[in-house]
């Protein structure tokens, strides 16, 4: 398996967080399954070889889009595949929505939108030209030009949330929501509000996935698992199981200790 991730040009870097891609090897009788787990961040996916059905809890499956949009999400998705794969995305800030596509991000949160969906007549093509790309650098530099144009059409000023979400996201979840609001020098209820629209998410539960996901950077660390719930600022043990598991559907030792389902592209990394 292939994991490489790509900082993007300054020109998008306010809005994108990194370029990604994977590549893996499966077949019917080793098929690959991918656990995605809560994220307060949205992708543009871009299934480049093999597309995924996403496995439903009544073992049902459903395919997947060829591209489009996994929105922000505090659900536990699994997803499958029976043959060789390769995926593009971009991974972008929790605020990149509104700004990029002009939609509240509260409207698309765990949602996965196709590209003609979600773009209209703005797709334009988008989704061939980064099938037919010859590399990663060629889909970095296609997908770059798209997202600088959507930003040029937009004319929004980002708002003063931009930064209480860059606070939040730095400060791995650990804050104050009382503290931030009055920061914003709004009430607690306005400042919810405005935040939801941005991140799709109330502060709380933003916070509450920002502190999930700087754990799971721990996968493969020599700490004990006390320790990975004592420094992401867990309030003991058993408040550390039940988040884990609200956000991954595992156990904190199933994950770290029994490498879970769909962990093997982050020990790529």
């Amino acid at each position: 398996m292939k994991y490489l991730t790509i900082p993007p040009p300054s020109s998008i870097s306010k809005y994108v967080r990194f370029f990604w891609e994977l590549e893996g090897d499966a077949s019917k009788k080793h098929p690959y399954i991918h656990r995605s787990m809560a994220d307060g961040s949205a992708e543009l996916v871009f299934h480049y070889n093999g597309i995924f059905d996403e496995l439903l809890s009544d073992n049902k499956t459903f395919k997947s889009f060829t591209s489009g949009l996994d929105a922000q999400s505090n659900k536990v998705k699994r997803f499958s595949i029976n043959q060789d794969f390769g995926i593009f995305g971009v991974y972008l800030f929790p605020y990149a929505i509104p700004k990029l596509f002009s939609i509240p991000a509260l409207e698309v949160t765990n949602q996965m939108l196709d590209l003609k969906t979600l773009l209209g007549k703005n797709e334009n093509g988008l989704e061939e030209r980064i099938m037919l790309a010859k590399n990663t650098s060629e889909r970095v530099e296609i997908l770059s030009i798209f997202l600088e144009q959507q930003l040029l059409k937009s004319h929004t000023a980002p708002p003063g949330v931009f930064e209480t979400i860059n606070y939040i996201i730095q400060r791995k979840g650990t804050t104050n929501i009382d503290i931030l609001s009055e920061r914003n020098f709004l009430s607690r209820r306005q400042f919810e509000r405005n935040f939801k629209r941005f991140s799709g998410f109330s502060p709380k539960v933003f916070s509450r996935i920002m502190r999930f996901q700087n754990v799971l950077q721990d996968l493969g660390s020599k700490k004990t698992l006390t320790q990975i719930g004592l420094d992401a600022g867990y309030a003991d043990q058993s408040h550390f199981i039940r988040e884990f598991k609200t956000f991954s559907g595992y156990t904190p030792k199933e994950y770290f200790l029994n490498k879970g389902e769909g962990t093997a592209w982050r020990e790529t990394k």
